[in-house]
């Protein structure tokens, strides 16, 4: 086996295992840009990939299961910003108990679905032309349709937060939410809104699990990428473009111990299996240590905000 034939399935298989980590991290980078720590990425996309399953064996559309995983992860995480924003409780407790409420409801209401296959599941559909470019295009464009969705949501993520009047108002969310309520924004709403939608990006992570890569239903499918997610945002610096390539680059160590079991290399499987999260902790080490503590971490993160302390 050449180089190329090796490492062109290698690299497509990483994006393929980096997308539903890509999902859950954007979600999480948007909820913490607006100040809001949600260590329940974990419980949420195990309610999204259940919720989804569930809606997609009922219909038999993915798109539906798309939809439902989506709003299924943007309740979960409803209950963190009431928890956290009008009740001001501790967010780091309120997202662990968030990762284990979900870990539970997943379970429970999936029980009677383990086993049953996705009647139609998000399969791969090559992108025109685009898949025929050599090497670029098996690597990129011969994907499944979210794949796709995911590069378009990174720039226009990109683009939103870094080029517009509401992405500003977002990043000083997280900076500096006295300074924009006194600007007449509400605070409280907006921080509502961001973590609502990261959490429906984790929904859709979670979907993406158990309608593409792997249509089916386990329990605990996740396995820690939630967790994964949320050290990829530090990882990121909170920069979408830089969580889309540290998703792939996690991704990539996932689908390598696949490729050498494959290939016959004799490796202990439960090590090739700790790789990811052994990488985990070696990328925030070498991350911390390279910024000495001087993380561009938004200002007010993990911090409550009360009006009448302003």
């Amino acid at each position: 086996m050449s180089i190329q034939e090796f490492l062109i399935p290698l690299l497509a298989a990483a994006i393929t295992a980096g997308t539903p980590i890509l999902y859950a991290a954007l979600g999480e980078l948007i909820t913490e840009r607006a100040g809001i720590i949600n260590l329940g990425v974990e419980g949420i996309m195990l309610v999204g990939a259940v919720s989804g399953f569930m809606a997609a064996v009922a219909t038999g559309n993915p798109w539906i299961g798309l939809l439902v995983s989506m709003l299924a992860g943007g309740a979960v995480a409803l209950i963190h910003a009431f928890l956290t924003i009008t009740l001001r409780a501790n967010q780091v407790v309120s997202g662990l108990s968030l990762t284990i409420f979900g870990t539970g409801l997943s379970g429970y209401l999936g029980k009677g679905y383990i086993g049953i296959p996705v009647p139609k599941p998000f399969t791969i559909t090559p992108l025109g032309p685009l898949a025929n470019i050599p090497i670029i295009g098996p690597i990129l464009f011969q994907h499944d349709i979210l794949v796709y969705i995911s590069y378009a949501l990174v720039i226009l993520l990109w683009f939103y937060m870094y080029r517009t009047r509401p992405g500003l108002n977002l990043r000083a969310l997280g900076e500096n939410p006295a300074a924009m309520d006194a600007l007449g924004l509400n605070v409280f709403f907006l921080r509502y809104i961001y973590v609502i939608v990261g959490g429906m990006l984790g929904g859709a992570g979670g979907a993406y699990l158990s309608l593409a890569y792997a249509p089916s239903w386990l329990e605990n499918m996740t396995a820690g990428r939630g967790w994964i997610a949320v050290a990829l945002v530090i990882f990121a610096l909170w920069n979408p473009l830089r969580a889309l390539l540290g998703s792939y680059l996690f991704g990539g160590i996932d689908a390598l111990g696949f490729r050498l079991q494959v290939l016959g290399v004799h490796v202990s499987p439960f090590f090739l299996k700790m790789l990811p999260y052994l990488f985990t902790v070696l990328v925030l080490v070498v991350v911390v240590a390279r910024h000495k503590g001087r993380l561009s971490t938004p200002g007010a993160l993990g911090l409550s905000y009360d009006r009448e302390e302003r």
